[in-house]
């Protein structure tokens, strides 16, 4: 650690910044050093496993974030700082492992704002955040009754705000998909599989009920599978035998996500996988190395940062800057993390004109903001990040819910129409046999 009271004034001139990282009981610091005291910083805390990939590309994505801030000048003359607590879930949601890490960085660091993955702690987040007043950004967790708790109970849950999909509009994206690939194909019968946890078991819940009821397609194979599953060769001949044509996976595990796709690549399923989502890298641009290239033809929900698609005029450049930076390209949690931190919060606080909560928290309720990942970035009045096309002006959509197939090692955005009219993109079918032919 630097002795700053060995540094002269000469130096401290030569010497504007100085970037410190340390590994403290458990803590990840990444300490701006400009001659300034701690009132005149804002401190962000992140809350992840900081050892897991996950968890680390929340990191990255932050401290990214921040340095770009400090150079271009702060954010009302505040230099950003950056410290990390290890929630340590890679071998098991432990409760009292995420409780302790949040309450070291809002007693301990003290710090002024948090962004978060709160596994499926959310409630207890929130019970803590709003004991201590202190805003709290959800990068990763999915379930919609933590944001509706904000409606129910505002006073209390306020300060929860989540930039990632919840459990509904994941499940809106797969239903407006299929309609749209039904349309395309003339495809009906539609399987589902997907982990036995709460956030797929909910989806699942969901189309058992609206595929078949409301929109009038054959549901004819509805798969689950235990945590830890990762021979699916069983589960594919059963949905072959069922005369699926359309499957849509809800895996969100690289153990379960990568198998998955091999054993579609290797036995040539005569079905195409479309919409849901399937984790463990598999939609990262990497996914085409680590299955082998099995991913061929595999569509599924995935972001613009991820998939190297200029949505926005910043995806791009903000994801090179994040590959300069780490040598990696960006995962959607990376992303989310990097979009709160270097948009959506400066511009409040900008707007506030202050780091007040209440006030910051008043002008995140009025967000409208251009990000990598959306043209225009807006919350709901749950807290909730605004999905879907913009009727006010259609050239600003609110978060999109895309799709993306991989085809010869790229991907292509296949969902929604819109965007496959915007740059000319189509479906493609498997080569091998399937009811394509």
């Amino acid at each position: 650690m630097l002795d700053s009271s060995a540094i002269t004034k000469i130096h401290s001139v030569i010497i504007a910044v100085i970037i410190v990282v340390a590994t403290i009981a458990g803590s990840l610091a990444y300490i701006i050093l400009s001659g300034q005291e701690q009132g005149e910083t804002i401190k962000i805390g992140v809350l992840a496993d900081l050892d897991a990939f996950d968890g680390k590309n929340v990191w990255q994505g932050a401290v990214l974030a921040a340095e770009q801030l400090n150079a271009e000048g702060d954010i009302l003359g505040k230099q950003v700082v950056v410290v990390g607590e290890d929630t340590d879930i890679s071998t098991g949601v432990d409760p009292a492992k995420i409780n302790a890490a949040l309450i070291r960085l809002l007693t301990y660091h003290k710090v002024d704002f948090i962004i978060g993955m709160a596994a499926d702690q959310g409630f207890m987040v929130q019970e803590v955040i709003a004991e201590h007043k202190t805003i709290f950004f959800e990068v990763a967790t999915t379930e919609d009754s933590y944001t509706q708790r904000v409606v129910d109970d505002y006073d209390a849950y306020k300060y929860f705000f989540r930039v990632a999909f919840n459990a509904t509009s994941i499940f809106q994206g797969i239903t407006d998909a299929l309609l749209l690939l039904r349309e395309q194909t003339g495809f009906n019968k539609v399987g589902y599989i997907g982990e036995d946890l709460s956030w797929a078991k909910g989806i699942m819940q969901g189309l058992d009920y609206v595929l078949p009821g409301l929109y009038g397609f054959d549901l004819v194979y509805k798969g689950a599978f235990p945590p830890g599953t990762f021979d699916f060769s069983s589960y594919f001949a059963t949905a072959e035998t069922a005369g699926v044509e359309i499957m849509v996976p809800l895996i969100s595990v690289r153990a379960g996500a990568i198998p998955f796709v091999k054993e579609y690549g290797d036995r040539q399923s005569p079905m195409v996988i479309y919409g849901g989502w399937l984790g463990g890298g598999v939609t990262d641009p990497e996914g085409w190395e680590i299955t082998d290239g099995k991913c061929e033809y595999i569509s599924v929900s995935s972001f613009p940062t991820v998939a190297g698609f200029p949505l926005t005029s910043k995806t791009i450049p903000d994801r090179e800057a994040y590959i300069n930076r780490w040598g990696e390209i960006p995962t959607s949690f990376a992303a989310n993390a990097y979009d709160v931190l270097r948009y959506i919060l400066p511009d409040a606080i900008e707007r506030a004109g202050t780091i007040e909560t209440e006030a910051v928290i008043e002008a995140l309720e009025t967000t409208s903001i251009e990000t990598t990942n959306a043209r225009d970035f807006v919350f709901t009045s749950s807290h909730d990040l605004m999905m879907g096309e913009n009727p006010n002006n259609p050239e600003a959509d609110y978060m999109l819910a895309m799709l993306f197939q991989w085809i010869d090692g790229k991907q292509v955005p296949v969902y929604p129409e819109k965007i496959m009219e915007e740059v000319g993109a189509t479906y493609t079918y498997p080569d091998w046999p399937g009811p394509w032919d």
